[in-house]
């Protein structure tokens, strides 16, 4: 069977950025990485890592590009057959290229079909917008001064009789 990603880069602008590809379902992650560098032309020689998502885009568990873990064996792409990982029950991968630039892009199963005789696989079948020169800005809750205070909890650092610990601890 053959798999039908839409792959959307993650950008501030208006313009929609997408490729569609084709890829075995028997391919590995590796590959499925190889295609989604070389569509929206990227080197490929970044660090990169396929998280599995849920429904709402949450960030599950990592399958690296390399293992650089310390302790515990990562779960490698080269070593990730896709219809393990995507079906039709869980479609929805997040994949983030060059961990320097955060280059990210949602990648969703949009359909399963059969081998077409005479077709090489994988295959870019659509290209949809141009992909901007570096990587859009991404805000983090800390970055975001509107929302985020680290002082929210109102403890006064200076009122050590109104704090909660004893002080002759030790």
């Amino acid at each position: 069977m053959i798999y039908r990603f839409r792959v959307i880069l993650d950008n501030d602008t208006d313009e929609d950025i997408f490729r569609d590809l084709e890829i075995r379902e028997t391919d590995t992650l590796e590959d499925l990485h190889n295609i989604i560098t070389q569509s929206f032309g990227f080197d490929g020689t970044e660090m990169a890592s396929f998280y599995i998502s849920d429904n709402q885009w949450n960030q599950g568990e990592e399958i690296s590009l390399f293992d650089i873990s310390d302790g515990a064996p990562a779960r490698l792409m080269n070593e990730t057959i896709l219809n393990t990982v995507v079906h039709e029950i869980q479609p929805k991968l997040i994949y983030v290229y060059d961990f320097l630039s955060m280059w990210t892009f949602y990648v969703e199963l949009a359909e399963i079909v059969d081998v077409a005789e005479g077709s090489d696989y994988p295959n870019l079948m659509f290209v949809q917008g141009q992909v901007p020169e570096s990587a859009p800005e991404r805000i983090f809750e800390a970055d975001d001064e509107d929302n985020f205070d680290e002082f929210e909890d109102d403890i006064d650092l200076d009122d050590y009789n109104n704090l909660d610990f004893d002080e002759n601890w030790n």
